[in-house]
């Protein structure tokens, strides 16, 4: 993303106009007009100009340093920290939210720079502050169709779908025509299960050209298909426009190869799918990923976690239901979540967030090993005080509150030093089924590494030899939870998550389907339905053209 401001920011610069000299007087030589110096307010607002114009051209270290030449010069300027706010966005959150803090005390009247902190908290999924700030920007700014299509977004996530959908239509009352208002509203009827009133949306949106390859995409997600429906051609035919652009022609790719896969024509879905892939160009660094799944299986040892329990929070509240993506985690988090005492609060970043904050991430350049030694038992107390504080927000009186964060299967050793007592559910599948589910999706460039089918499989290789070496050093302490054995039997499988979360069984967790709430994943249909087994061995469709990823996977193939 290069221009990381939001829409309207010029408004926030005071832009003085350059003073005018006296005119002339009649009869006399027209003097040569002296060249004023700019003021210091003039001087600031043009390096300001000049760091946005390096922001958009990508040059975002020269952006930076204009704007600590202006904080230098004019000490905490609320434009120049706003605007380094969000060079930090996409790279470091923690500095984004300093910088626009210190913006809004400079300026708290000003709705953008509310706005904007409360999409970083947004993304972090850190509700509370973030529909707060969105909630004071739109109460300075009612019209403001950004901050209310924030709002209707941190509520869907939040799981109040049902608060979302009047800010939406006040969004379009506002905009009939906004891109995040027009997709915003279907998506949260979306995620309440309204399935036909969200298509009804998304074609209103397709007839009005806008955002069409998101649009489409997310229409065919909202039923199967049984009959080649017309928009299979509208497709095709859209894809035949170079304006799209590399971003639109992934969408457009995989709508059409979700309905052919409806359709049972998969030779043509696989071939749409490969090529949405390869449009989206994401690569990922398989033999840097090895290495470091590496130095976390050299780090986390049975001593070194046993050395460091004694400093965890006690908690039985928090449960972590990891595994691969696609791999039955949102059909798991609600089977769970259908219990009384159980709050299913979806996929939440907190943990993400605490990991990276200790750089112990994938790419930080600091190993494993240096990060874990920088935890000094205070440091764990608090971090597992201010997660379970950060759960607590979501339902403060439930037993247990799920996080389905499926990539936490990365941070299961961190998760036992914060947490000795926490659950963690892992959600296993059939590796081919799993990889294909996943790269048939239209991932973000974070799941980079399910775009190529090789790639992909040597991936699921990695991922599958972290899950064994916390096995090993936490034996009997995972639940594993197949997907085919839950397709299976569903009760028995059922009340052996139930009495794995030490909690006595309840019927409601047989029709988890019916429950209501918010589900913003690419299950959403899915789980409002019965158990349905016609996605276990469904790669068997795709088998002549997959071979790349049934070698990649190796001994872990079920053929």
């Amino acid at each position: 993303m290069n221009n990381r401001l939001p829409p309207a920011w010029a408004k926030h610069l005071n832009t003085q106009p350059a003073p005018k000299g006296a005119p002339p007087k009649v009869g006399q030589p027209k003097p040569q007009p002296a060249k004023a110096a700019p003021s210091r307010a003039q001087a600031n607002d043009m390096m300001l100009r000049q760091a946005l114009e390096f922001q958009q051209e990508n040059r975002l270290p020269e952006a930076e340093e204009l704007c600590h030449r202006v904080l230098a010069r004019t000490p905490e300027h609320p434009l120049a920290l706003y605007i380094l706010g969000t060079l930090g966005i996409g790279y470091d959150d923690e500095k984004v939210l300093r910088y626009f803090a210190r913006a809004i005390a400079q300026e708290p009247l000003n709705p953008y720079y509310h706005l904007s902190l409360g999409q970083a908290y947004l993304r972090l999924s850190e509700f509370t502050p973030a529909i707060k700030h969105i909630q004071y920007a739109v109460a300075l700014k009612p019209d403001l169709v950004e901050a209310l299509c924030a709002l209707g977004d941190a509520y869907n996530s939040f799981d109040k779908g049902e608060m979302a959908l009047p800010l939406f239509e006040k969004a379009l009352r506002v905009d009939r025509d906004h891109p995040t208002a027009r997709l915003g509203l279907p998506r949260a009827l979306a995620s309440l299960g309204r399935m036909d009133e969200a298509s009804v949306h998304l074609k209103e949106a397709i007839d009005r050209r806008i955002a069409v390859p998101a649009a489409y995409n997310a229409l065919v997600r909202t039923h199967k298909f049984t009959e080649e429906p017309p928009e299979l051609a509208a497709i095709l035919t859209e894809l035949q426009d170079p304006d799209h652009g590399s971003k639109g022609a992934t969408a457009l790719h995989h709508a059409a190869g979700k309905l052919l896969n409806d359709l049972g024509r998969y030779k043509g879905a696989m071939e749409h799918f490969k090529k949405g892939n390869q449009a989206g160009g994401n690569r990922f660094d398989l033999q840097s990923y090895r290495r470091w799944v590496d130095a976390l299986i050299e780090t986390f040892t049975p001593d070194l976690v046993a050395s460091r329990t004694a400093s965890g929070n006690v908690s039985e509240v928090p449960v972590f239901v990891v595994g691969m993506p696609r791999s039955g985690t949102t059909l798991t988090e609600q089977i769970c979540a259908s219990h009384p005492n159980v709050h299913g609060a979806g996929e939440l970043t907190k943990l993400r967030r605490t990991s990276n904050g200790l750089d112990l991430r994938f790419g930080s350049g600091i190993s494993p090993g240096e990060a874990i030694a920088s935890m000094t038992p205070q440091l764990s107390r608090a971090l597992a005080a201010e997660h379970l504080a950060y759960l607590r927000e979501r339902a403060p009186d439930a037993l247990r509150i799920v996080d389905k964060m499926p990539h936490n299967f990365e941070l299961v050793g961190l998760i036992s030093i914060l947490f000795p007592n926490a659950r963690i559910i892992h959600c296993r599948r059939d590796a081919i089924d799993n990889c294909i589910s996943c790269f048939v999706l239209q991932f973000s460039e974070a799941h980079s590494y399910s775009a190529d089918l090789e790639t992909l499989g040597l991936y699921y290789r990695e991922y599958d030899r972290l899950m064994r070496h916390w096995d090993k050093i936490f034996p009997g302490r995972i639940f594993e939870n197949r997907y085919e054995t839950l397709i299976e039997n569903q009760e028995k499988q059922s009340r052996c998550l139930i009495d794995y979360l030490g909690l006595p069984w309840d019927d409601t967790c047989l029709r988890f389907f019916d429950r209501g709430g918010s589900v913003n994943t690419y299950s959403n249909w899915q789980v409002r339905q019965p158990i349905y087994t016609s996605s276990v061995k469904q790669w068997r469709n795709y088998e002549s053209e997959i071979q790349p990823l049934i070698e990649a996977l190796g001994d872990l193939a079920d053929i």
